[in-house]
């Protein structure tokens, strides 16, 4: 999430001491902040050399592994918190890591580009794929293998019988909990089995 207005948003989600779990944490940053002002504890999960050196610099406690993998090496509600922020559009197997989320974790939070969103809309209907601070990529050459709307991650939290805690949109750091599949980037949902 390219925005420190909107980690800012998502780390007020998790409550103050929980254990979390960080799928694609990236460089660590979200879960070095929840440690310091939050008072969390867990791990980071990630693929990429560079982002796993950069948690180890952060002092970030991380696994290096595949998401499309699974999540076996975890037992049932191992975590307080399994967050998925910007993840699920890059993972071949989304419906499995939604369900493994709420599995692994007593709650989920996911978050993830909302394609929907007004600025994208206008993209698609002057004919050109959508290129925005929050989606920055051209068709050609980003790294999402998959888009959806913030309607889209509540149609499939029902299809896998996932309770719904709260879904909102983030524009700039601020809730948007009016049309949040209009007028949000970012979707929010907060997830449980």
């Amino acid at each position: 999430m390219s925005n420190d207005a909107n980690l800012q948003a998502i780390a007020r989600l998790v409550p103050e001491g929980a254990r979390v779990l960080d799928l694609g944490c990236g460089d660590g940053a979200l879960l070095d902040h929840l440690q310091r002002h939050r008072q969390c504890t867990g791990y980071g999960v990630e693929i990429a050399d560079a982002n796993v050196l950069a948690c180890v610099q952060r002092g970030v406690n991380v696994i290096q592994l595949n998401l499309d993998e699974g999540l076996a090496l975890f037992d049932d509600a191992s975590f307080d918190v399994v967050l998925q922020i910007d993840t699920l559009q890059h993972l071949r197997n989304a419906e499995v890591m939604l369900r493994e989320t709420v599995r692994v974790g007593r709650m989920g939070i996911v978050a993830f580009p909302n394609f929907a969103h007004w600025p994208n809309r206008l993209s698609v209907l002057r004919g050109r794929m959508p290129v925005t601070k929050r989606l920055p990529y051209q068709w050609y050459d980003t790294p999402n293998i998959r888009v959806g709307t913030h309607a889209d991650l509540a149609l499939l939290a029902q299809r896998n019988g996932l309770k719904v805690l709260d879904s909102f949109g983030i524009q700039n750091g601020d809730t948007v909990r009016f049309a949040p599949n209009l007028l949000a980037g970012t979707s929010v949902y907060q997830l449980s089995r």
